[in-house]
């Protein structure tokens, strides 16, 4: 098992070089710091000057790949590259262009997100199942029927539908919870119930009808032929023989998403004013704050990819037999 879990995190580290060069030649080639001050002091009546000061603030005025003004390892250390791209692989950030710490909000903003985004994924994961595994054990009967047509018509309504409406209904006509707004402590509850309810909502339509497609894939299986053979009930064979063997596609779809719940929201925090990280990065595409987005297009890349290590992982758990791939 520790040689598989090894090839795997081996995998993912050209994968995220990968990603961080990508980063590097979008943000510095393809767009450069001169255009990147020109989008952010303005295209008209822009000076030299203010271009020239705009990137030394920030640090941009350095070679791309290699300073050969400098001395010895400096050449390739001072560079953009060095200092806005392999940095990060250490986790360091720098800082916003209004001087705040990146790594600091981000620590700061994960928690507002977290606090969405757990009970969403928990609960969200245990209704899904269980409509679900209610959808197979009634199959071709009308209760599977009218509710494949409740899932159909939940996943066709916008996400903005559903955070619009529950801001009109709950928040505004019956006056239950805010509308936005955020506090710390016991006080955020009333912040937060509405956007979990319809982060939960918004999901039971695809999620349930995901999982029904793979329970009714396991139904049809012969050892779950032989199992009724032998006499056990259905929802003994349901609960018993299908959702074990039903777990590692599942496990797909679950452990993939772990990491990336610290990314938060981007819609729900937006419309709901959540300090959380999809807001921070919607406020920072907004004000078109370059270190910002850079640094959370890095930080989502290596969440997918610690997910995507927790699936292998959790592959073995379920399947020993994976361990031998």
């Amino acid at each position: 098992m520790f040689a598989y879990i090894t090839r795997r995190v081996l995998y993912a580290i050209p994968i995220l070089i990968g990603v961080n060069l990508l980063t590097f030649t979008l943000f510095f080639v393809v767009n450069s710091p001169d255009d990147m001050a020109r989008m952010h002091l303005g295209v008209k009546r822009v000076t030299p000057e203010a271009i020239t000061k705009w990137k030394q603030e920030r640090g941009y005025d350095q070679p791309l790949l290699y300073n050969a003004e400098a001395d010895g390892v400096d050449k390739l250390t001072n560079t953009i590259l060095f200092t806005k791209s392999v940095s990060l692989f250490a986790f360091h950030f720098g800082s916003a262009d209004d001087g705040r710490d990146i790594g600091y909000d981000i620590r700061q903003r994960m928690w507002p997100s977290l606090a969405i985004a757990i009970p969403v994924f928990i609960v969200g994961i245990l209704l899904n199942i269980t409509f679900a595994m209610l959808l197979a054990f009634f199959r071709a009967t009308y209760v599977d029927i009218w509710g494949v047509v409740l899932c159909v018509v939940l996943m066709s309504i916008s996400a903005l539908f559903y955070i619009i409406g529950g801001q009109y209904l709950v928040g505004k006509t019956l006056q239950l919870v805010p509308i936005s707004g955020y506090d710390t402590g016991i006080n955020s509850f009333k912040f937060l119930v509405l956007p979990v309810i319809i982060g939960i909502v918004g999901g039971i339509g695809a999620g349930s009808r995901w999982y029904r497609t793979i329970f009714l894939e396991e139904i049809n299986k012969d050892y779950v032929r032989t199992a009724r053979a032998k006499g056990l009930s259905e929802l003994r064979v349901l609960f018993r023989h299908v959702l074990k063997n039903a777990m590692i596609p599942i496990l797909t779809g679950v452990v993939v998403v772990i990491p990336l719940l610290f990314m938060g929201n981007l819609l729900t925090e937006s419309f709901f004013g959540i300090p959380g990280l999809g807001s921070y990065t919607i406020d920072a595409i907004q004000s078109q704050d370059f270190a910002i987005v850079r640094a959370m297009v890095f930080l989502g890349s290596v969440l997918y990819i610690l997910g995507l290590i927790l699936t292998d992982i959790s592959y073995t758990l379920v399947d020993p037999r994976i361990r031998l791939s």
